[in-house]
């Protein structure tokens, strides 16, 4: 068509979104705090500000920001892999875990294939599987707030492309064992990816959860995500990788946005990887916390499954969550509600979780 022929159709007509597009439920992100009085425990930030080293890495390389990162990312592909003992071309990195997870997502389901997950998990699960035109398969969680592993591996069908298994998993922070992955890592096929989020893996007990590269090492079928946004603090930046086969990590690699991971991300990473005893310390105190709040709240008559992550969850129904988070609300801390399921309530300072304490105390479950 040239400029000079007459359009064939009316003005009225608009450009209109993809149905995936229109379709797709809004991501509900934690709320945010609006004042110095407020405890935000909605979004499983780590709380301490960020490692001294890190803040130093991004104050140093500002002056660059004029500049274009790196987009291979290529020394903190080589950080990350000396830390965990693989290579360079085994790692991909991206905007956040969530970010990896788009790019997995992409680059292995076509329009109609299928991604298994447990629910209720990591919101963004769905979103990004809708997005990509794939279709999200649910399964419910069992009834100790876990991973039904059983009925994933009997949901899956040829049109599967990716399982995801989030341990310890985002809400109820239920890991998953070394012996049950292992077992059903030989009962799916090897032509799956099988994706091991692990954004909270850092807080979870030794041995809760699985010893996840030493699963990759071997099931070639086998990613693993992590994230530099929750013990390490850089939340902010945005920042997160994944383990895989070198052929899978080079598809992932392909499929990133361009520099979607900012120098001063990469920096800040690198530097935080470096004050690791440091960033173990704060993770101590959380966990302390954690075990603290739970005993305390057992023995008020809350029912909560053991967290592995820098949370805690309280199975609700709407009822009881409305009133609770009405209560939390009208003290001052910000908590995360999961319509039809609960609450999730992050854990921080002995101050916030002394307030939260309070605030159950005065309530039955």
């Amino acid at each position: 068509m040239t400029i000079t022929q007459f359009r064939t159709t009316p003005d009225t007509v608009r450009p209109t979104l993809r149905d995936a597009v229109t379709g797709l439920p809004s991501y509900v992100p934690g709320r945010r705090s609006a004042g110095t009085d407020i405890a935000a425990l909605a979004s499983n930030e780590s709380h301490y500000e960020p490692l001294p080293a890190a803040a130093a890495a991004v104050a140093a390389a500002a002056g660059t920001m004029n500049r274009y990162p790196d987009a291979a990312a290529v020394e903190l592909r080589e950080r990350i892999a000396w830390h965990l003992g693989v290579t360079a071309g085994e790692i991909a990195v991206g905007p956040g875990s969530v970010g990896v997870l788009q790019q997995i997502i992409t680059g292995l389901c076509d329009a109609g294939d299928e991604v298994i997950f447990a629910w209720r998990s990591f919101e963004a699960y769905p979103i990004l599987v809708e997005l990509a035109g794939a279709r999200p398969v649910r399964i419910p969680l069992d009834d100790a707030e876990g991973h039904d592993l059983n009925a994933m591996a009997a949901a899956v069908t040829e049109r599967t492309k990716v399982i995801l298994l989030c341990t310890p998993n985002n809400p109820t922070g239920v890991p998953i064992s070394h012996e049950r992955i292992d077992a059903f890592l030989r009962a799916v096929r090897s032509d799956i990816l099988v994706v091991i989020d692990e954004a909270y893996v850092e807080y979870s007990e030794a041995g809760s959860g699985p010893d996840s590269l030493a699963l990759y090492r071997e099931y070639p079928n086998v990613c693993i995500l992590r994230t530099f946004s929750k013990a390490y603090g850089l939340a902010g930046l945005r920042v997160g990788y994944a383990v895989a086969a070198p052929a899978i990590a080079e598809g992932l690699r392909r499929t990133a946005l361009p520099f979607s991971v900012s120098a001063l991300a990469q920096k800040a990473a690198i530097a935080s990887l470096d004050a690791g005893e440091e960033m173990e310390a704060r993770v101590a105190v959380v966990k302390q916390e954690r075990a603290r709040m739970a005993t305390q709240l057992a023995y008020r008559g809350w029912k909560l499954q053991p967290s592995q992550g820098n949370f805690l969850w309280i199975r609700a129904d709407d009822e009881l969550r409305a009133r609770l988070v009405e209560a939390f609300d009208g003290a001052g801390v910000l908590v995360r509600a999961y319509q039809g399921d609960g609450v999730r309530i992050t854990v921080a300072d002995a101050a916030s979780n002394d307030r939260v304490l309070r605030l159950l105390a005065a309530h039955t479950a």
